[in-house]
């Protein structure tokens, strides 16, 4: 066993007939090179694994892109930790396994996982749960979304779900918070992260953010500036407020769906929150509002700018209607002092019509049938065995409302015409 010296690896060769040829270093037991029939030698270094009593190698580099004194430091560095109980080469192959585990950390961001989640996930929900989960999470977390999902921490998650309860968007944040658990929960059983930060949170407490009923008094004034607005969205806003549907249904409208005598629009499955079809009854204020409609040939979207998308730009459009209102209750205020400065949206519909037949005395469950809600009457047992649409119910609730919010506009316009006139 010869001590390495440059002068010895410059005259080290590969003896003929052979592929190769191993000498150790007598200075450093353990350390070893290897020269090959194309010249080259490349110190290595082995050890005894004393669990299994394995000898292992491990190359340290090639003689000229490292120096001797280099490959003998090295070599006594893996040693030193073979003396300490260390495995050299499964710490190896631990390092490279977090190296890569940190990469894929890294690439993982959050902005990341909720496209995952999205495409391989929610492909198969509601166009509509989609995009609303997607959007609120983007909204919520929109200064984490470069950054790893599993480093969103859940002091970050209380801190930014405190501050949109605390803007008065208390049901956003419980949202936001379902729409999390569930989008971390699917990462956590395909081992993306190792844990879920909003797990156990609790939903926050929900105000009067879902309270909102307008007064007779609103409904006129609404009603009277929708029939100021054009197309798309003063047709859009009555047709809402005469069926009480959700906004998407309407906004989705077509053609096809309606009957021939315009008395039944049927909405189908596929656009339903509850994944079942839906038959409306169209009062009469709803099929005038029909008929005073364009139909272009090739187009079945009832309201459309491009005949190919459903309308949309809802946050201008209430907008634009909330001036209306302003500008209806301008008219009419002198007269009557209404005052209705209190904030509302779309879906309020829906609460106002509801609470309106309950006073006018039709059954909670004719109510929930025509909003295509579940019957809080019908539970359990009685859900299996009532099959019941109440079909001619629900068409007379609906002319009950359309006639409610016809006279109210009227009353509305009446006090317009004499306000005008003594003027």
């Amino acid at each position: 066993m010869p001590k390495f010296t440059d002068r010895f690896l410059s005259s080290f060769k590969v003896e003929p007939g052979s592929k190769d040829r191993l000498i150790f270093d007598a200075d450093c037991p353990g350390m070893g090179v290897r020269a090959t029939a194309k010249g080259t030698r490349i110190f290595l270094v082995q050890w005894t694994d004393p669990a299994t009593t394995r000898k292992h190698r491990e190359p340290l580099g090639i003689w000229g892109s490292i120096t001797l004194e280099q490959a003998r430091k090295a070599a006594r560095v893996r040693l030193g930790e073979v003396a300490k109980g260390v495995n050299p080469a499964a710490e190896r192959i631990r390092t490279r396994a977090e190296a890569e585990a940190k990469r894929a950390e890294e690439a993982l961001t959050l902005e990341t996982l909720i496209d995952d989640w999205a495409t391989r996930h929610l492909i198969q929900r509601r166009k509509r749960y989609a995009t609303e989960a997607k959007r609120a999470l983007r909204f919520a977390f929109h200064d984490c979304l470069r950054k790893p999902a599993s480093r969103l921490g859940r002091s970050d998650v209380i801190d930014r779900l405190d501050k949109i309860a605390n803007a008065g968007k208390a049901i956003m944040a419980a949202q936001t918070i379902a729409y999390g658990r569930a989008c971390f929960a699917w990462a956590e059983k395909r081992e993306k992260v190792a844990g879920n930060p909003f797990r156990g949170l609790p939903i926050p407490v929900v105000g009067s953010e879902r309270d909102r009923v307008l007064t007779e008094s609103e409904v006129a004034e609404v009603w009277a500036a929708m029939e100021t607005l054009e197309y798309p969205f003063g047709p859009f806003y009555r047709m809402a407020i005469l069926t009480l549907q959700r906004r998407e249904e309407v906004a989705g409208m077509r053609w096809s769906e309606i009957s021939d005598d315009f008395s039944t629009w049927t909405i189908p499955s596929s656009r339903m929150k509850n994944g079942r079809p839906h038959d409306v009854h169209l009062a009469e204020p709803a099929r005038a509002v029909l008929r005073t409609l364009p139909r272009v040939e090739g187009r079945d979207l009832i309201f459309s700018t491009t005949g190919a998308t459903p309308v949309s730009g809802f946050s201008k459009a209430k907008t634009a209607l909330d001036a209306a209102m302003a500008r209806v209750r301008g008219e009419i205020e002198a007269k009557t002092e209404l005052k209705t400065a209190t904030p509302w949206r779309l879906h309020d519909f829906r609460r106002t019509g509801v609470s309106t037949l309950a006073r006018l005395g039709f059954d909670s469950i004719v109510v929930d049938k025509l909003l295509a809600h579940q019957p809080g009457k019908l539970r359990g047992v009685a859900a299996v065995y009532q099959r019941h649409e109440f079909a001619k119910e629900q068409a007379a609730a609906l002319d009950a409302w359309a006639a409610h919010v016809i006279q109210s506009g009227a009353a509305a316009a009446n006090v317009i015409k004499l306000h005008g006139g003594r003027q």
